[in-house]
């Protein structure tokens, strides 16, 4: 069945199946993961959802090769009808302040303030996605300013005012700080 879970009446018990099918099947070793996240994915489709927050959001730590971005792309897969509903940041391209700018848009005076940003943007053509935030311990703090307004409220403004829902999307932020080798390299070179 190729029915899209979030954008048509037509749940069926059989796409959930199938949804746990192809974790459990192109991802080992999680099934601890899965047994957490699934059930909210779950009740979030019966209609049981936190007004104003978005779907769901989840940090996945561990070192690489685990599946964090995998299960991001099976999520987007089935439960949006296409990989292609997966928004994907690599959170290392926004290590300094002013690049953070870029998601929102630029301020005004600047160049490309009528544009939008880059995250604003594609979630106003695109509102039914997963945001991936990967490796979100390189960003820039100020980061987590934009965190807690799309997490708290499920909504941002850009910098042209324009309001974006994030209310049917899930967030996932990944971090390679899962394992203790990583930890240290991180203390090592932010301090």
């Amino acid at each position: 069945s190729k029915t899209i879970l979030f954008k048509n009446n037509k749940i069926t018990k059989y796409n959930i199946k199938q949804l746990e099918y192809y974790l459990y099947k192109n991802i080992h070793g999680q099934n601890h993961i899965f047994n957490k996240i699934l059930p909210l994915i779950k009740q979030n489709i019966i209609g049981l959802k936190t007004k104003n927050k978005p779907i769901g959001s989840w940090i996945l730590c561990g070192p690489s090769g685990t599946g964090k971005t995998e299960f991001a792309k099976i999520l987007a897969k089935y439960l949006f009808g296409s990989e292609k509903e997966l928004i994907r940041f690599d959170m290392s391209e926004y290590m300094e302040k002013h690049s953070i700018s870029r998601l929102i848009g630029s301020p005004p005076g600047y160049i490309g303030y009528s544009e939008g940003g880059q995250l604003t943007e594609q979630v106003y053509k695109n509102s039914n996605s997963i945001i991936l935030f990967d490796e979100i311990e390189k960003a820039h703090p100020d980061i987590y300013n934009i965190m807690l307004q799309i997490l708290d409220e499920g909504r941002l403004t850009d910098t042209t005012g324009k309001l974006i829902d994030f209310t049917n999307t899930i967030i996932l932020l990944t971090s390679n700080l899962g394992c203790p080798k990583n930890y240290d390299l991180y203390l090592k070179n932010k301090y």
